[in-house]
């Protein structure tokens, strides 16, 4: 197939025409933005562990409380940040930006006034100027500036969604967790209605780390979890992104490996679905094509998504067969025994085995399972679990002669 017409996009949101599953947590999302239309402000953090479609589920809600319920939305990526004057300044130069072809952005250039100017060649585009002192009086007066943003949308939209994702850097800063502190405490306090809803996205141990700065923080977000797709919503997904592009079926056993390998992990479904589109040669995708792809898919997905000291250790002779036998028959459990894999082992493999456990707790792929007891491991996360599985298998195709 043509790999321009692909319909998989790896490495980005979900599209909304190839969005599956997650209705519960859609529904959920949709009445806290519903409330703030009602004037009852709302801040929820989104958690899930990565490459689960945290931010392709808020984009999502967003698209559609800005078709369905007349709100606007801003959806700011804040990697790298760890300071709040540049959050507050991406945030609101991203209102401005993804405002340019909606209905309502005069009124959002009319409330930033002289602080809009024209970038880009023949100034095609435009960004938020402000100076230092500027979004000092910006943090300090969020909460009032807020309210006069909205007020300013109010003859066109209801409410307004703002949605913080990527906070890697930020849930390290006891200045950010004392912020969303005090900014939920002064509108708790001021007793006066906030069409506005503030969505937080990261992943679960972001949120214990501003919890153990900022204690109360325990109490005041709605939290929602992103489970991982069902094996129904996974192949849900691949027949309808396949069918609606090109009427190209899937046999069922190539299906049932796609659905396997994927793991509910959404990213790896688009690298793997991309895979397959890229290798298919016929109107049905054949067991032999699925294999090939999903070994394919193995590498970029690695490159990808892994830290590059683990890919490379992953990727050693010396620890390939160790890795067969711990993440073989891995693919449904995150946790393992020590004990239990080195019955599997032969001398040579349980020598290194040590050695192997040690290196991938260094390099934060494996830790210690506490709950499961002495010589309870778990892998860190579904991605790290999933990736072993695939690279297993990749090795037992004859793929390990790196």
């Amino acid at each position: 197939m043509n790999p321009e017409s692909s319909p998989f996009t790896p490495g980005q949101p979900v599209p909304i025409e190839f969005f599956v599953g997650r209705v519960k947590e859609i529904e959920h999302l949709r009445s806290m933005v519903r409330a703030s239309i009602q004037g009852r402000f709302k801040i929820g953090y989104v958690t899930g562990e990565r490459g689960i479609g945290k931010s392709s589920l808020v984009s999502f809600v967003r698209h559609l409380g800005e078709r369905e319920d007349c709100i606007a939305g801003v959806h700011a990526f804040l990697g790298g940040v760890k300071n709040l004057s540049d959050m507050i300044r991406i945030a609101y130069d991203r209102l401005l930006k993804e405002s340019i072809d909606k209905p309502w952005y005069d009124n959002v250039r009319g409330f930033f006034g002289d602080h809009v100017r024209k970038v880009g060649l023949f100034g095609a585009s435009i960004e938020l100027s402000v100076t230092k002192e500027d979004l000092g009086v910006l943090v300090n007066d969020f909460v009032p500036t807020l309210r006069k943003l909205v007020a300013h949308l109010k003859d066109d939209r209801k409410s307004l969604l703002l949605i913080l994702d990527d906070i890697n850097g930020l849930a390290e800063s006891a200045e950010f967790a004392n912020w969303l502190k005090s900014t939920v405490d002064q509108i708790a306090t001021e007793n006066s209605p906030l069409s506005c809803c503030i969505l937080i996205v990261g992943l679960e141990e972001r949120r214990q780390n501003l919890i153990k700065l900022q204690p109360s923080l325990a109490r005041l977000f709605d939290i929602t979890e992103i489970r991982p797709w069902t094996d129904q919503e996974t192949a849900e997904f691949y027949t309808e992104a396949f069918k609606r592009t090109a009427a190209l079926t899937v046999d069922d056993l190539a299906l049932k490996e796609m659905v396997e390998s994927t793991g509910g992990l959404p990213v790896f479904a688009h690298e793997i679905g991309d895979a397959v589109w890229r290798t298919a040669k016929g109107v049905e995708v054949t067991l032999h094509e699925a294999m090939k792809a999903i070994l394919d898919a193995a590498e970029i997905i690695g490159r990808k998504f892994l830290e590059p000291r683990v890919f490379q250790a992953i990727r050693s002779k010396r620890y390939r067969s160790i890795l067969r036998k711990l993440a073989g028959d891995q693919i449904h459990n995150v946790s393992f025994q020590r004990a239990e894999i080195r019955k599997r082992l032969s001398p040579e493999e349980d020598k290194g085995f040590g050695n192997f456990l040690n290196r991938m707790r260094d390099l934060g792929a494996i830790v210690v399972d506490s709950e499961a007891g002495p010589g309870g491991y778990r892998f860190a996360s579904r991605l790290h679990l999933m990736y072993f599985w695939m690279e297993s298998l990749r090795a037992s195709k004859g793929g390990d002669d790196t």
